[in-house]
């Protein structure tokens, strides 16, 4: 496995907490650019997945072909009290958890990486792809994070 990909799996989490960090509660759920979640709401957002993601590789690394559902983010959104939670929180959950995971996957032999699980809507996954699809997907929501800081006058 590219040790470089899993570097920028365990420095996601630190750069989404810098990322959150000056905002009041009222940029933290406001709606800068309209039709897509707050700020807060991507935070959560990012927790949620990631306690996914990392139970995700611990299954595959752990089982056989595990069993790996798949879930409705807009009923996350909609339904867990996203504006309840703490974005501080949320940062330094993902951060833990990736710098944790990283330790494991930094000792994964190179057999384990085509280990793979089997998702109710995707199908066949191996760790390597649940790696990079969660590497990319944190990725992709700071640049949206980034971009609503920027309209709402705070630009990291």
């Amino acid at each position: 496995m590219n040790p470089a990909l899993i570097d920028r799996f365990e420095q996601g989490g630190t750069k989404l907490r810098d990322s959150l960090a000056g905002l009041t509660e009222a940029e933290l759920v406001a709606f800068p650019i309209a039709g897509t979640w707050s700020i807060q709401q991507i935070a959560i957002h990012l927790q949620d997945a990631e306690l996914v993601a990392v139970d995700r590789m611990k299954r595959i690394i752990a089982e056989e072909k595990p069993l790996l559902v798949g879930f409705d983010e807009n009923q996350f959104v909609a339904n867990l009290e996203y504006n309840s939670q703490s974005a501080a929180d949320a940062g330094t959950i993902v951060e833990l958890a990736r710098r944790n995971m990283a330790k494991v996957l930094r000792k994964q032999p190179e057999s384990a990486w085509s280990r793979f699980g089997i998702h109710t809507e995707r199908g066949k996954m191996t760790l390597a792809e649940i790696l990079e699809m969660y590497t990319n997907h944190l990725e992709r929501h700071l640049k949206f994070l980034h971009e609503k800081r920027a309209k709402l006058g705070k630009p990291l």
